[in-house]
């Protein structure tokens, strides 16, 4: 059993110091404003909050929009605390095909989709797998723009582990396009973030895409 997938890790206090900013800058969310304001929209599109079928729709959704945006309550980096040191070891480690669904901030709509992250370990300093796939659902929690999800992935890789260099791809399909719109089902967007050596040096990067399958 490989310890670095152990799920009893308590997330460390602190966010903030040399290499670290705090990535808890968002109100709590307002369950009993979230019913209200969801009370409201049923009558703005012409529905009645009080008809049998959606008499709990408001709190349902409150409950719902806790998960959804639980991300906005956490520092997803700190997942990447969870280190281990293997000495010497500069190899590349790459974890493929995270599944995740977010929210877009301009229509608050899903999308959903995979990232991949791809790092080389400075001097063995390693992070658990399951560990990357958590800070990519906790950025992704949050409402989002598919850009900077993966920038903030890239950067939360660099700012814990300081690794030789990052590449973190990701690829979505938006549900704005596709049930609005243009509506255009089955178009993927592909995003992508290099940091460090992945992106200097242009053998490094050839190999990691190619690991990627990209």
């Amino acid at each position: 059993m490989d310890d670095r997938d152990d799920e009893d890790f308590d997330l460390p206090e602190q966010t903030e110091g040399p290499g670290r900013t705090s990535e808890l800058q968002y109100g709590k969310l307002d369950k009993p404003r979230v019913e209200a304001a969801v009370r409201e929209l049923l009558i703005a599109i012409g529905e009645n909050p009080d008809r049998p079928g959606l008499v709990g729709t408001p709190d349902r959704v409150a409950r719902a929009y806790e998960e959804i945006f639980g991300g906005m309550q956490e520092d997803p980096a700190a997942y990447l605390r969870k280190q281990f040191h293997e000495p010497g070891n500069e190899e590349m480690v790459v974890v493929r095909d995270i599944p995740f669904a977010s929210m877009c901030e301009h229509h608050i709509l899903p999308f959903m989709g995979k990232a991949s992250v791809c790092y080389i370990p400075r001097d063995g300093r390693i992070t658990g797998l399951s560990k990357i796939a958590r800070c990519v659902t906790g950025y992704a929690h949050r409402l989002q723009l598919q850009e900077r999800l993966t920038s903030q992935i890239a950067d939360a890789m660099v700012r814990e582990l300081d690794p030789l260099g990052v590449l973190v791809v990701v690829e979505a399909e938006h549900t704005c396009m596709t049930i609005r719109g243009i509506r255009t089902p089955g178009a993927k967007t592909v995003t992508s973030a290099v940091r460090g050596c992945l992106k200097s040096d242009i053998k490094t990067r050839s190999e990691a895409l190619r690991l990627l399958g990209l």
